[in-house]
């Protein structure tokens, strides 16, 4: 039927039907009193083609003829008005995100962050951990698809074996997926979020494993240690001994440049200390003849102790001990040396957690604590250095090394 359609017609007319206007293609279809839609119906192709062009009232009668006529338009040019709106939802769409691999993700997240850790052995441990325990059972899948039955998959194997290893891949898969909702390439919970989530679904990591300390030789055996290394002229027994009369950690004495010790201080920048700060150890006596020896052996390397121009593999002193059937640790050695300062002298706390550049827990004791008590602890180190020697050797040592 066709009639000249008017806002009176469209309004009023409620007999189910299509009524079509006197304007070329466009018809008014009625359905029910609430239904009614503008269509627009023309040939293309050999092809008919009805394309909506609203409902009624929403759109009004001038509203669908002015469409109308511009889909006419692009039909007497030939063009297909289906594939023309197509087209155009098209254009209009975000375009689809293509969903990252949990390994893909991953591997990028740690390229971006790295930059702000300690060291690239840092991020290696991130990349190793990753791939050996998470990769496994989730690296091919997306970040949407990953539920919290995954992550124990992953958790579960190791939790009460390698307790420790298994909290750090936790924590590092919490930042990944952190990381992720925050690109909004998931949604949801985090499922290796510890607090209020994995917490009720795994045992406490501190029930489950007893901490373990560092091996430390009693610091009244230290001076026998070092004398024994005395008879040891490898650049492995120099640094372990600078290491001991120093309290300092085992990184931040392989990785000292020579250019770092001015006069009889010692300065470690803050990216290879463990709190992030700049931290500056006095030299005494015998400290600086190991320096001195050292670089009598290898005249041209950067570093304080080294057999090439490279700093030496964190091994070596782990061999030695080995070696000398010691049965304890490196780092163990600034536990005998805090053991020593409480047992043996008057030095205070303080001047004793400063020279082994501890971190200040007591927010309020580290506000008013504006220096580095560094004389101080020069005379705590000279005694430390005469403790490990002893009084009476101490003179002859040096005189050996500088001979």
């Amino acid at each position: 039927m066709r009639v000249t359609l008017t806002l009176k017609f469209a309004t009023h007319t409620n007999s189910p039907g299509r009524y079509y206007d006197t304007h070329p293609g466009l018809h008014l279809w009625v359905k029910s009193p609430k239904q009614k839609y503008w269509i627009f119906r023309s040939s293309h192709g050999g092809r008919r083609t009805d394309l909506s062009l609203g409902a009624f009232p929403a759109v009004g009668v001038a509203d669908a003829r002015r469409e109308a006529s511009a889909i006419a338009a692009q039909v007497r040019e030939g063009i297909d008005p289906r594939a023309e709106r197509r087209r155009e939802k098209a254009d209009q769409d975000p375009p689809k995100v293509e969903m990252a691999t949990f390994n893909s993700f991953a591997l990028k997240f740690i390229a971006t962050k790295s930059p702000e850790w300690r060291n690239d052995k840092h991020a290696q441990q991130w990349v190793n951990t990753i791939t050996t325990y998470a990769s496994p059972v989730i690296g091919t899948k997306t970040l949407d698809a990953i539920t919290t039955e995954d992550i124990l998959k992953i958790l579960n194997p190791i939790w009460r074996t390698k307790t420790e290893t298994a909290t750090r891949v936790r924590g590092r898969l919490e930042a990944i997926f952190s990381a992720a909702k925050a690109m909004k390439l998931r949604s949801g919970e985090n499922p290796a979020q510890w607090k209020g989530h994995l917490a009720y679904l795994l045992p406490q990591p501190e029930k489950i494993s007893k901490v373990e300390h560092f091996r430390a030789l009693p610091y009244t055996q230290v001076p026998a240690f070092v004398t024994s290394l005395h008879a040891r002229v490898a650049m492995a027994a120099l640094s372990l001994e600078f290491l001991i009369l120093t309290a300092a950690r085992s990184g931040e004495v392989l990785f000292a440049k020579r250019e770092e010790v001015q006069d009889t201080c010692w300065t470690i920048p803050g990216d290879r200390m463990k709190a992030g700060r700049e931290h500056r150890v006095p030299l005494c006596s015998r400290a600086l003849a190991l320096i001195a020896r050292a670089k009598e052996l290898n005249p041209d390397s950067e570093y304080l102790f080294s057999l090439s121009k490279r700093p030496m593999s964190n091994m070596v002193m782990t061999q030695l001990l080995r070696r000398m059937d010691a049965g304890v640790t490196a780092h163990g050695f600034r536990s005998s040396f805090r053991d020593w300062v409480s047992e043996e002298t008057q030095h205070s706390r303080e001047v004793a957690e400063m020279a082994l550049a501890h971190t200040i827990e007591n927010k309020v004791e580290s506000a008013y604590r504006r220096g580095n008590l560094f004389e101080k602890r020069r005379v705590l180190m000279q005694d430390w250095e005469d403790y490990c020697l002893g009084q009476q050797s101490k003179t002859n040592l040096n005189s050996l090394l500088v001979a």
